[in-house]
């Protein structure tokens, strides 16, 4: 299987910009010798516009004629409706029905068309709508294109921090960590990129740990408060980490929420539950990861008030 390399991410890079935004370290004392990523600055709020900015500007004008379709929780598909929208074409999301009010609200402002489906019946709803409208997928994390638009933000790292230690990045469907990884591995290749999952969301830890994609199925992964990392591993994703990831910690649920609420506090940024598990391992699983000059990726900040309420309180 053919791994994205990085003059992939370059490339992405290139058409990607005015789309989204170059992101800054921040410095986090607060935390000892660390750096916050802050993807929840994003103009949809995640880094997903990355990936899906990339994807739409890969694609012949004759394919995206039709129109784009991809199934998200929310911020893949706010992320899309965006790129979509800046390229005038059409796009249909289809989301979980538990999905949090707020990413579907989200989504439908930004002109997209809507699905919304138990989560098990995601992937095989974008399939029928390909047939029936010829509509281009666009998947959240499983392709090439997406992959290396999420490297970027490696490539960011890289080239503010080049002297960095660790990264760590959350886990989800893997396309964030594939492409954080291939960047690093190829700029900084003494520095140690760690994934972070949930423990109850946990299957690339097992994948990398027996060797082949394990799912788990809907019923465990939307057990965790990370409603982002609730997907499985692909095999395109399982390719990339087992080569370039360095390894996975995970975290549990209260460790999440804490994490969130010293996020606002210390750095007075809002971010997802999905997007606090770096700084989660660093409160709390310290001494699982390597020491040294660490980024922590944030991915998103697009939490519903009334759980961020909740979760400061």
């Amino acid at each position: 299987m053919d791994l994205v390399s990085i003059d992939d991410v370059r490339l992405a890079a290139k058409n990607i910009a005015g789309l989204a935004f170059r992101t800054p370290l921040l410095p986090a004392p607060w935390a000892g010798d660390v750096w916050l990523k802050p993807e929840n600055l994003q103009p949809v709020g995640a880094f997903k516009v990355r990936g899906a900015a990339h994807a739409v500007a890969m694609l012949p004008p004759h394919r995206r004629a039709a129109g784009v379709v991809t199934h998200s929780s929310g911020n893949h598909g706010r992320a899309l409706a965006y790129a979509a929208a800046a390229a005038g074409i059409a796009c249909v999301v289809v989301m979980p029905d538990v999905a949090p009010a707020i990413k579907v609200d989200a989504v439908r402002a930004l002109g997209a068309e809507i699905e919304l489906v138990p989560p098990a019946q995601r992937v095989a709803r974008v399939t029928e709508l390909v047939a029936e409208r010829g509509l281009e997928p666009v998947p959240p994390f499983d392709h090439p294109h997406i992959i290396a638009g999420q490297g970027t933000v490696g490539l960011e790292i890289a080239e503010d921090l080049p002297d960095v230690d660790v990264v760590l990045v959350p886990v989800g469907g893997g396309g964030l960590a594939s492409g954080v990884a291939t960047a690093v591995r190829a700029l900084c290749p003494a520095a140690t990129v760690i994934g972070v999952e949930p423990e109850l969301a946990a299957d690339a830890a097992e994948s990398l740990r027996t060797g082949e994609v394990v799912i788990w199925p809907v019923e465990q992964t939307y057990r965790t408060i990370a409603d982002g990392l609730r997907t499985n591993l692909s095999e395109l994703t399982f390719a990339h980490l087992s080569a370039r990831l360095d390894g996975i910690v995970t975290v549990t649920e209260d460790e999440i929420r804490s994490a969130v609420g010293t996020l606002a506090r210390e750095a007075h940024l809002v971010v997802e539950p999905s997007g606090a598990l770096g700084i989660a391992a660093l409160m709390h699983r310290r001494g699982d990861l390597p020491p040294g000059r660490t980024v922590a990726v944030l991915t998103g900040g697009n939490i519903d008030p009334a759980l961020l309420r909740d979760l400061l309180a």
